[in-house]
């Protein structure tokens, strides 16, 4: 298409926002695999840690009724509901080449994640997201293999984006994680030239993700699997979603 700006991914992932959670209840195993039945080609959920050292994958740190309402860690796996799907759970039924984008609310839920991922050989295609930078880059020394990303809002860092790109180039953090509507083409293509990888957010609507795409986006979230999916065919990705690169080396 005329007039689109290169992504430093090729194909971009698309990271269906809990699963397919427009069209099955979000989190769910049914929703994780319905997403990539649907197109999508990565899946972006948010993980915390149990009192008893699971790895689950829950937006809400509260699970339980109103008057029985209690943090997820305080609770044991046993305590939460039965239907809670478990890290183990989603790469046995989603498979370990799937990108997986983990927003990690609590810092000690980031180690954990890498354990189960790379037990199972999962690692390379990790992608850990947090709001703090600082605490961001102590994960790097985890593993060089998966993928940092700062989850920020543009109108709200401390200096300029382009010093910003300069920070996530000096503390090897691979990406940034804005809003759709935070994303030009001008600004992803300075993220660009420091080798940092841009994913938008909230991206619900077909126009929001054909106009990401076009930006040269590298990544999209979005509850709805299958505009995703349709973006993605219209771009011109393979069926299957291969092609994406490997970790940028700085």
């Amino acid at each position: 298409m005329a007039g689109r700006l290169p992504s430093l991914l090729l194909p971009p992932i698309g990271f269906a926002y809990g699963g397919a959670s427009a069209n099955a209840p979000a989190n769910s195993a049914e929703a994780f695999v319905l997403a990539l039945r649907l197109g999508a080609t990565g899946i972006h959920t948010n993980v915390r840690l149990t009192a008893d050292g699971h790895v689950v994958l829950l937006a809400d740190a509260v699970t339980g009724s109103m008057l029985r309402r209690r943090r997820v860690a305080d609770s044991s796996l046993a305590d939460l509901p039965a239907d809670t799907v478990t890290l183990g759970a989603f790469y046995l039924a989603c498979g370990t080449d799937t990108p997986l984008l983990l927003d990690v609310a609590d810092p000690s839920a980031a180690a954990a994640s890498l354990e189960v991922a790379r037990n199972l050989g999962a690692e390379r295609h990790l992608w850990l997201g947090h709001t703090d930078l600082e605490v961001l880059a102590t994960w790097r020394s985890f593993d060089p293999r998966i993928r940092l990303v700062h989850n920020a809002h543009r109108d709200h860092l401390p200096f300029g984006p382009e010093r910003h790109a300069s920070e996530l180039t000096r503390l090897q953090i691979d990406a940034v994680q804005f809003h759709h509507s935070q994303w030009s083409g001008g600004n992803i293509a300075l993220y660009h030239r420091f080798g940092r990888l841009t994913i938008g957010g909230e991206a619900e609507f077909p126009r929001l993700i054909g106009g990401l795409l076009d930006a040269g986006i590298d990544g999209i979230s979005s509850t709805h699997a299958d505009l995703l999916a349709s973006g993605l065919d219209a771009f011109g990705r393979s069926p299957s979603g291969q092609g994406v690169t490997d970790r940028q080396d700085d």
